[in-house]
């Protein structure tokens, strides 16, 4: 069966990489007093405590449910535990906030998972827990992060390359390959530990059922569930089984004095050597153990198959199935590549869409019993009703969602989603739908609306990308069947994001002037100070251009999808002419028309800016030139004057409107003129407009790196800007790396570095920009250089500097391994790719989260050849 084939059974995903990175230190484990998820639960702990909302595990794969689970367990007989998932540093831990300290890659991925592979770095030495500890707690905001490779245990070679590698024969007949290769040049012991077990589910007092797995005569794991049948865990090989129970030692982790056969049990027979602390015969986890020498140079291979069912002979057609299912999976990748000619894109488009399908994770979050505790255990404390999320009692989240990195984001955050879900249709369209209608059901968004933005606080507010990626999806799955598209799916989302819409209009613009306040709104640190506080510290009010503009966007893209379902259902019309309305509301007010509204363009800089509005006194503009300014470059539409005719209602009101203020038909950027293919533009910003922002952020002096546009102009890293209220002195400064400040953290910074969803949109933006104004529509790029392209051919050369960040340059480096040597030029490095969460701003080196392919992996599409795309209504859009 082809993979094509299985795309079409969704049962072929029952199974997939569904455990998380990290589990400790989530607020869903947090059941303190004051919410401190960092210290309530710590790695230390994990390997003792059951969870009660999810499980991890190095290399982890279980079915839907976590009900049953599988990883590696790895021990070198030097350190003081098992290596069974990775370690990092907490939020309170790192010099810039919580961070992986470990070297795994995503390698691969089918859609469905019938083949997956990764790589995991293990050293032959001590892992220094403590000196990754130490050293970065040493470091300020203002050092680098003291990573793995720094402690120089991969100098001279002595570790292990692990890969795992699953495949499925059937439904729920799957393969498991680990291969471990000693990179030195001394022979090194390992004990291998495939570890497999059931998830608590007994210990809260919803149900007594306690699944149990034995030995058999045979020497294989019978594995018992009520709710998934009998499986077989065969080993290749028949090595030693060990038992214990997923419970919590409740004697080590909090001094109650406790029997029984823990969760850490195996880790304490390994490494402890105490032989009664496991069971030889039955529980409710086990592990093969495989205790193994490697020659240098050389590897082990250990085989192991886990059916549903028994009596099977499980390593007669092993090898012929997992090269099948590789074989498979090479098939379809190298026919979506078939266009890409260069082997290195290739490469980097394979893994960045390995990593998106391993960060899918079961998100499991039932608020109302998070809050008020489990029939069997203590109830919580009675503060956390007024705590954190309490607003969100009827939140019951139990479903396969794309993390946005397992390790250091083990959560869904609503607008990092809508991106993800673009990559993510190009493989696998029908996940990528259901991700975005996942968020608008009940047991997700609010009853007022809002959509939850993550578990850290699920009542902040994301920018509101839903519309735009659930058409963006609609679009290239339409175009993708030969212009049939998903009209069910398109109605669907439209109603539920009418309430979201609703409730930004009425929660979030508090003057009733179409300027915004939005708050937070994703970018963290890129403000002045925290936007997240609706309450400033001095008193006001803060109106975003970003967030002003986001709703322009919002509205346009709730009427394109308007437009598209009329031309199915011409009652559509009405709404249509609604957000075309609204948006033409919203374009007045940031341009300076309009009663109540001093508008966001700063007429001297030329430039967009946040206001604060304080009563009684005069507005402040926050002259910052960050990305905030160019968000207005986002809230582009095009609509063809075939869409006009074919909808006669909508043509017809949005006419008269024209018709009787034409201030906001001059506005909307020459409406009566047609463009090129008679087209009419629907903008924020008319043709100067467009110029002056990116003169700005086409100037290698402000915004353009080598490597793409940054977060915020160089030009404050030799003029920081200073703002003086309320005898308060707050400063912005031009800073490419990491975050130098504490706010949110410091884990992630906006002030400078490449981010690569900013530029995506602005790079589509240019696109739409391009097809109303054709070719003859130039601009200076970069600015001062004396040469002038279309905007279109600006758009490719942004997207060639993104993609230079993952790519080889002509002297074989990557941009993205920064200095680091090993990774540039070991043949065992050089062509795994970490997709991080944000980029040097000079250099594009990788920061942040080292495995956010989540947002980072639009790189997928970006690699992707351009192509001009024709649409039935006669609306051709670039396919970015």
């Amino acid at each position: 069966m082809k993979e094509k084939e299985r795309l079409k059974d969704v049962t072929w995903k029952k199974w997939g990489p569904y455990l998380s990175e990290r589990q400790w230190g989530t607020v869903r484990e947090d059941y303190s007093v004051n919410g401190e998820p960092w210290i309530s639960t710590t790695h230390d702990m994990a390997r003792s405590k059951a969870w009660r909302w999810g499980e991890d595990g190095l290399g982890g794969f279980s079915d839907k449910q976590q009900l049953l689970c599988f990883c590696v367990g790895l021990w070198n007989e030097k350190d003081p535990i098992i290596k069974e998932r990775l370690f990092g540093l907490s939020g309170y831990e790192g010099n810039h906030g919580e961070d992986v300290k470990e070297l795994y890659y995503y390698l691969d991925s089918s859609p469905t998972h019938s083949y997956m592979k990764m790589l995991y770095k293990y050293p032959q030495d001590a892992f220094p827990y403590h000196q990754l500890v130490e050293e970065n707690s040493r470091r300020s905001k203002n050092d680098p992060e003291f990573e793995l490779i720094d402690t120089g245990l991969f100098d001279e070679d002595r570790y292990f390359d692990v890969f795992i590698e699953y495949a499925k024969a059937e439904k729920e007949d799957i393969l498991i390959r680990i291969t471990i290769h000693n990179r030195g040049k001394v022979a090194a012991p390992i004990h291998v530990l495939p570890t497999i077990w059931f998830r608590n589910t007994w210990d809260w007092g919803y149900d007594d059922y306690k699944p149990r797995m034995m030995t058999s005569n045979e020497g294989d794991i019978i594995i018992e569930h009520k709710d998934l049948g009998e499986f077989t865990l065969s080993g290749e090989e028949r090595d030693m089984h060990l038992f214990c129970d997923n419970e919590t030692n409740v004697d080590r982790l909090y001094g109650v004095p406790g029997t029984g056969y823990f969760k850490d049990g195996i880790n304490e027979y390994i490494v402890g050597k105490k032989p009664d602390a496991v069971n030889y015969q039955q529980g409710t986890k086990a592990a093969v153990h495989y205790q193994r020498v490697v020659p240098p140079g050389e590897s082990v291979v250990v085989r192991l198959r886990l059916q549903n069912g028994c009596g099977f002979v499980p390593f007669s057609d092993f090898d012929l199935v997992l090269e099948a299912r590789r074989t498979e999976t090479d098939e379809f990748y190298n026919e979506l590549q078939a266009e890409i000619t260069d082997e290195d894109e290739k490469r980097v488009q394979r893994q960045a869409f390995a990593g998106m399908l391993w960060s899918k994770q079961l998100y499991y979050y039932n608020v109302h019993h998070w809050l008020t505790g489990d029939p069997r255990q203590p109830p919580p404390p009675s503060q956390r009703l007024m705590g954190r999320n309490h607003e969100w009692k009827h939140l019951n989240n139990r479903n396969i969602i794309s993390m946005p990195d397992k390790w250091e984001y083990p959560w869904y955050a609503a607008w990092d989603l809508g991106f993800h879900c673009i990559a993510l249709s190009l493989i696998d369209p029908d996940f990528a739908k259901h991700q975005l209608l996942l968020l608008t059901h009940d047991w997700y968004m609010h009853p007022n609306g809002q959509l939850p933005a993550y578990e850290w606080s699920f009542s902040d507010t994301n920018p509101p990308v839903h519309a735009w990626a659930a058409y963006r999806v609609y679009e290239l799955e339409k175009h993708a069947n030969g212009g049939k598209g998903d009209i069910a799916f398109l109605e669907t989302v439209f109603h539920k994001l009418l309430l979201n819409f609703t409730w930004w209009v009425n929660r979030k613009d508090q003057e009733g002037n179409n300027i915004f306040e939005g708050g937070f709104l994703g970018m963290d640190n890129i403000g002045i100070f925290d936007r997240s506080n609706t309450h400033l510290p001095f008193g006001g009010t803060l109106e975003q251009a970003d967030g002003t503009s986001w709703m322009a966007t919002y509205s346009l893209n709730l009427m394109r999808i308007a437009l598209e379902l009329s031309m199915y259902n011409p009652t559509y019309q009405d709404m249509a002419n609604k957000f075309f309305e609204h948006f033409l509301h919203i374009a007045s007010a940031i341009a300076n028309i309009g009663e109540g509204s001093e508008g966001l363009w700063d007429a001297e800089d030329e430039f967009y800016y946040d206001t604060i509005r304080i009563p009684g006194e005069k507005s402040v503009r926050v002259k910052t030139r960050s990305a905030v300014g160019l968000a207005p470059l986002f809230a582009v539409e095009v609509i063809d004057d075939a869409i006009l005719q074919a909808l006669p209602e909508f043509a017809k009101r949005l006419n008269w409107l024209l018709d009787n203020r034409p201030d906001l038909a001059a506005l909307v950027s020459r409406w009566h003129e047609k463009g090129s293919e008679e087209k009419h533009l629907l903008s924020l910003l008319r043709g100067h407009r467009i110029k002056r922002l990116l003169y700005r952020m086409l100037d290698e002096t402000e915004f353009l790196s080598e490597y793409g546009v940054r977060t915020l102009s160089k030009y404050h890293e030799q003029h920081p800007y200073e703002l003086r209220l309320d005898g308060q002195v707050l400063q912005v400064k031009y800073v490419p790396g990491e975050s130098d400040t504490n706010m949110f953290g410091g884990n992630s910074n906006w002030r400078g570095p490449i981010w690569i969803p900013i530029n995506f949109l602005i790079i589509e933006s240019l696109q739409r920009f391009h097809h109303y104004y054709g070719d003859d529509f130039k601009v200076e790029y970069p600015t001062h250089s004396g040469r002038y392209h279309t905007l279109n051919e600006i758009s490719v050369e942004l997207t060639r500097r993104l993609a230079h960040i993952f790519l080889r340059d002509d002297k074989g480096r990557r941009a993205t391994f920064g200095s680091c040597e090993k990774m540039q030029h070991d043949p065992h490095f050089k062509d795994y790719i970490l997709f991080f969460e944000y980029f040097h701003g000079d250099n594009g080196k990788g920061l942040g989260a080292s495995h956010q392919t989540g947002w980072t992996g639009l790189i997928t599409k970006l690699l992707m050849p351009r192509k001009v795309v024709v649409e039935p209504a006669a609306r051709a859009t670039e396919n970015t």
